[in-house]
């Protein structure tokens, strides 16, 4: 019955829009008239018509009556006076605002007042931090000069050059992105190129800009200094007492890199001293997105997932019957898992009216084959906005470089090995590196003294720590071959926080380093550390309440559910299956919504990956390159709480 089940939903699509009530007309269909070319023509979106006329999801037909909400009534705006920084003439300027309703996204907003979604974040600094909100007061207004006479943060020097040149539209390109690729207003695309309010962007077009080329010089902080003509070049000033290690820790930079692109600082680094940082620097992170807040429901969209069922194999199977590989295989129990969790995300797009095409396929495969070249050979793939999975690290390569002659996205859901460099593969799993970086950050950040006890098995992890985090102390072993447990009492320090990292495969090592930490701890502020989570912390001989006590600290992909939209998420999903889902299930849903939601933007996956941090049930979106490996970044730090749970460490 459950293999029907699966048969039948890989079948699966939903084209899914939602509604609001509203005054309206009556619109009668004419030949070759769709229900977007309509929407276009009253300035309404789908989503608008398919609330009114529910039977149109099911296709329309010629002299129909479509009902087409009035858009009458729907903006409130006033006239303010607001007094601008002084200038040279002194003028005051106008500004609109607007009182948010119901539905209304910062999208639609830029839309119907002619300027950019980037202009309505810098005027509302609110919105940009916590999203709209239905009854807030905005500004809406072209002229508004926000007052920055406080903003002195950065020093600038500026020579401004114009350049003009053209751009030819490439498949899946927007005038959104466009514009925000040449830092322009799509006022200003539309003046260069009037062709694009009669005919709209085509595929091919040649479009002509212009831009401004600043060369600056600039002083943030004191600390970092940024110079540029197109690319950025970045320098840090060292400060007294700092050393090439600690300048190293502070930007999250290998000494490595630091002293590839400053040789002369083989010797050591001086005070005042001028060092190149790389051009991958980034001084502060992405902004966190509200990506609900700033949803297009004007062009339907198409995502493919691309799951490892292998429907054929387990009817081949003469060995067990169906059942049995449905009970016994575990492969097929997790890619089950997951599935559960993406249709609980395609519902939850559904019910937000998503205009998204969802088709779910079949993979075929083993360790060393798959039929996913005959599946892109057999479906049409050119106007897929996204694709998620398969799940083995080199059937994702596969796929991605199949669609690569698209630019297709291609996110690998559950992969933990660190794919090829392919501009279109996105991995949702943090590289190891990560982290460590993120669990080392946060020791550092709290002053910590930092020591490590490592079996001799893991003598590869020793090798790593001693090479990228050299201020780490080491517990020694005894004649016998066992830790010196006093070894590592003697490394402590009273006047600092003392995290103890321990990676060990023994039980017995595990049970005796910490019954030693849990006696040390009257004397000294010590926290027990893990690189990951792995299964000795389960064995029986392990008291549960030495992790309590030492407040196991770790870095984790997940974090515990415990917001009121996570708590919602599994009442249904339990409603719905009679189980509390997993955290294969919990991926399912988590990956597949937030990449319904980045390619229901009015930039493409690929914009929002770059500016954009999301966070969804479980796990956080953070998309970076990491020598051209576009990895997620995100990465949490909990901890055991003396209440038995897994808190978040701040």
């Amino acid at each position: 019955m459950l293999i029907r089940k699966i048969a039948f939903l890989m079948l699966l699509s939903c084209s899914v829009m939602v509604a609001r009530q509203e005054p309206y007309v009556k619109h009668s269909i004419a030949k070759g008239e769709t229900v977007y070319s309509i929407a276009r023509k009253y300035k309404v979106t789908p989503y608008d018509i398919y609330q009114l006329n529910p039977d149109a999801k099911d296709g329309i037909k010629e002299n129909a009556i479509l009902l087409i909400p009035s858009k009458s009534s729907v903006t409130v705006t006033k006239e303010v006076k607001t007094v601008t920084p002084e200038t040279e003439t002194n003028d005051k300027s106008e500004t609109t605002t607007h009182i948010v309703k119901t539905k209304e996204t910062l999208y639609g907003l830029a839309k119907q007042y002619d300027v950019s979604v980037a202009d309505l974040k810098e005027w509302n600094p609110e919105v940009a931090q916590n999203g709209l909100k239905v009854g807030q007061e905005i500004i809406v207004s072209k002229n508004y000069q926000p007052d920055n006479t406080n903003d002195t943060v950065e020093i600038t020097t500026t020579k401004n050059t114009t350049e003009v040149f053209t751009h030819v539209v490439k498949t899946k390109e927007t005038l959104y992105g466009i514009s925000k690729q040449y830092d322009l207003s799509i006022s200003e695309l539309e003046e260069l190129n009037p062709q694009l309010k009669e005919s709209g962007l085509q595929i091919g077009d040649t479009l002509q800009l212009k831009k401004v080329i600043q060369e600056k010089s600039n002083n943030i902080n004191g600390n970092v200094i940024t110079s540029s003509i197109g690319v950025l070049e970045r320098y840090y000033i060292v400060k007294p007492e700092e050393t090439l290690f600690s300048i190293s820790r502070k930007l999250s930079v290998s000494e490595e890199e630091l002293l590839k692109l400053n040789p002369e600082a083989v010797d050591g680094v001086k005070t005042g001293m001028k060092l190149k940082l790389p051009n991958t620097f980034v001084s502060k992170s992405k902004p966190q997105a509200d990506l609900i807040q700033t949803l297009d429901f004007s062009t339907r969209k198409d995502l493919v997932l691309l799951l490892p069922f292998n429907v054929t194999k387990i009817y081949t199977d003469t060995s067990r019957t169906v059942q049995e590989n449905i009970k016994e295989n575990k492969f097929l129990n997790l890619t089950l898992d997951f599935y559960s969790g993406a249709l609980m995300a395609i519902d939850s797009a559904k019910v937000m009216g998503l205009p998204v095409h969802v088709k779910i396929l079949d993979v075929e495969s083993s360790r060393s084959t798959s039929n996913i070249a005959k599946i892109i050979g057999r479906n049409d793939f050119s106007d897929v906005d996204a694709v998620i999975g398969p799940f083995q690290n080199s059937h994702v390569e596969a796929t991605a470089q199949l669609l690569s002659q698209y630019n297709t996205p291609v996110i690998s859901p559950l992969s933990k090995e660190e794919s090829k460099p392919l501009p279109n593969l996105y991995s949702v799993v943090p590289l190891q590196e990560t982290m460590y970086k993120a669990v080392f950050n946060y020791m550092y950040a709290k002053n910590g003294n930092v020591l490590a006890v490592v079996s001799k098995k893991k003598n590869s992890t020793k090798e790593y720590l001693e090479q990228h985090y050299k201020d780490v102390k080491f517990a020694s072993y005894n004649a016998e071959g066992a830790i010196d447990l006093e070894s590592i009492r003697t490394k402590l320090v009273k006047s600092q926080k003392n995290f103890v990292i321990l990676e060990s495969e023994l039980a017995s090592q595990v049970l005796n380093v910490t019954n030693a930490l849990v006696k040390y701890k009257k004397d000294f502020d010590i926290q027990l550390v893990v690189l990951e989570l792995y299964d000795t912390l389960d064995y029986d001989e392990i008291p549960m309440q030495n992790l309590v006590d030492l407040n196991l600290l770790f870095p984790s992909s997940r974090r515990e559910i415990d917001t009121p939209e996570g708590l919602i998420y599994e009442e249904k999903y339990e409603k719905k299956y009679g189980v509390k889902p997993n955290s294969r299930a919990n991926a399912g849903f988590d990956i597949t919504f937030d990449t319904l939601l980045r390619i229901c933007q009015p930039e493409s996956f690929e914009e929002t990956a770059k500016r954009y941090k999301s966070e969804q049930i479980e796990t956080a979106f953070d998309y970076e390159s990491h020598n051209g490996v576009i990895v997620n970044d995100a990465v949490y730090i909990q901890y055991y709480s003396s209440d038995y749970t897994i808190k978040p460490a701040l």
